[in-house]
């Protein structure tokens, strides 16, 4: 799993064939048989591992244990660094899923565990909930969940603005504070919108 995270820093996922993965891990090709059916498995593993790390990354929003806009900051704060650092991982399951139906099922299950805590947070969230109502919460979560992946994608790409980190965050948090709380929650000082 190392070696083709490492390979994916630097290549694309479907330039990348199991003998490169082999030689870049020192493994046989019967040990790599051994743990995973192909490459398409070994980079579902690597992008579950992302997700945990992206999910841990959202509960103090989701789990609300601070404000919501310092959390949502936080949050996207942290997903940002968590793109940079898995970009190729991430960038690889965003350019494979739409061509591979096991990978398409993987990435779809992925987001939607992210927009069905936004969901929940936003039907428990005593100023989001009332403004949504309750038949647009989880389509406003997987709006949102979705303008996110997209964004962080064009970030690890390199693609202006948002490889801007401070944009990107910046973008990203006002995009959810905005829709979700509007003008109900206090205004934050220009330094933390």
């Amino acid at each position: 799993m190392s070696a083709t995270r490492e390979l994916l820093r630097e290549s694309r996922f479907d330039n990348l064939s199991v003998a490169d993965i082999l030689d870049a891990a020192g493994v046989s090709r019967a040990s790599f048989y051994f743990y995973f059916p192909s490459k398409q498995a070994v980079l579902g593993d690597l992008v579950r591992e992302a997700v945990a790390q992206g999910q841990q990354a959202a509960r103090p929003w989701t789990d609300q244990e601070q404000d919501p806009i310092t959390a949502l900051r936080a949050g996207v704060t942290d997903g940002a660094r968590l793109w940079r650092e898995n970009a190729g991982v991430l960038m690889a399951i965003v350019e494979s899923w739409g061509s591979d139906e096991g990978l398409r099922e993987l990435w779809l299950e992925q987001m939607n565990l992210f927009t069905e805590a936004a969901t929940a947070r936003i039907e428990s969230d005593p100023h989001a909930g009332p403004r949504l109502g309750p038949t647009r919460a989880r389509a406003v979560a997987a709006s949102l969940t979705w303008m996110g992946e997209r964004l962080y994608y064009l970030a690890a790409a390199s693609v202006p603005p948002f490889d801007d980190e401070e944009v990107l965050i910046d973008t990203l948090t006002t995009a959810w504070t905005s829709i979700l709380y509007g003008d109900s929650m206090p205004e934050l000082p220009p330094r933390e919108r």
